[in-house]
């Protein structure tokens, strides 16, 4: 059954016009009055309702039932990544989504290539957000991840100070195996990753990192790209 993305309060037995994204994304797929779609909001469960207009600009539906089904990870994950160029940093977010993130925070490093400002980093942001909320759409999960301002690994590393496990992904002498480390945390504690961009994190910010409390961790002999690096270690993570 199509999924949509509705950012809205919902409840049983109400009738709404679908936000403009959802709406549009009806129209394309030609639904038709009668037809039975699934809505979620990001608050838990999703939505059954069926249309009840399709018009030019808006499309109306009723809420009928709601299932309170979850597909998320056993433990929340957190990517802080260094932005890998050109549309890898969209692929990232697309794929990271499938496999559970919680948050993804976009991050300017020494050896960045991507660097974004002002209003091309907002526009950037929002374009990164419904690349989250279209793979949810399609990979069944029912709570979108978020995709954080662009900002500097600097004023960034303060930001992880709850009780969540602090990994930088790293090829420095010291770095223990990823999956060691996870065994020796708790199976529901949530993980932060920070992770370089192409060339890595400059050795300077490692030990930033770790000055912050960020365990050095590695992914084994190989050295992988930036994007797949960051997937790697969060599929170990979610288990």
């Amino acid at each position: 059954m199509p999924r949509y993305f509705c950012d809205a309060p919902l409840h049983l037995g109400q009738t709404l016009s679908l936000p403009e994204a959802a709406a549009r994304h009806v129209q394309v797929l030609r639904h038709q009055p009668g037809h039975t779609i699934t809505l979620f909001n990001g608050l838990g469960g999703e939505w059954q309702a069926t249309i009840d207009k399709m018009g030019r600009q808006d499309v109306v539906v009723t809420v009928l039932s709601h299932e309170a089904v979850e597909r998320e990870t056993s433990r929340a994950v957190h990517l802080a990544v260094g932005m890998p160029a050109n549309e890898r940093m969209a692929w990232l977010v697309e794929k990271a989504t499938e496999l559970g993130v919680t948050s993804i925070a976009p991050l300017h490093t020494a050896h960045s290539v991507l660097r974004l400002s002002g209003e091309r980093a907002q526009k950037k942001q929002a374009h990164w957000q419904a690349v989250a909320v279209a793979a949810c759409e399609q990979c069944g999960r029912n709570r979108v991840p978020t995709v954080a301002p662009v900002q500097n690994l600097d004023a960034w590393l303060p930001a992880p100070n709850d009780a969540a496990l602090r990994c930088v992904l790293s090829l420095a002498e010291g770095s223990r195996p990823l999956g060691e480390v996870l065994k020796e945390a708790s199976p529901h504690q949530a993980v932060w990753f920070l992770s370089g961009p192409e060339g890595g994190l400059s050795a300077a910010e490692d030990e930033r990192a770790r000055a912050a409390g960020f365990v050095p961790v590695s992914l084994g002999a190989r050295v992988l790209r930036a994007e797949t690096a960051a997937l790697a270690a969060l599929v170990l993570a979610a288990g």
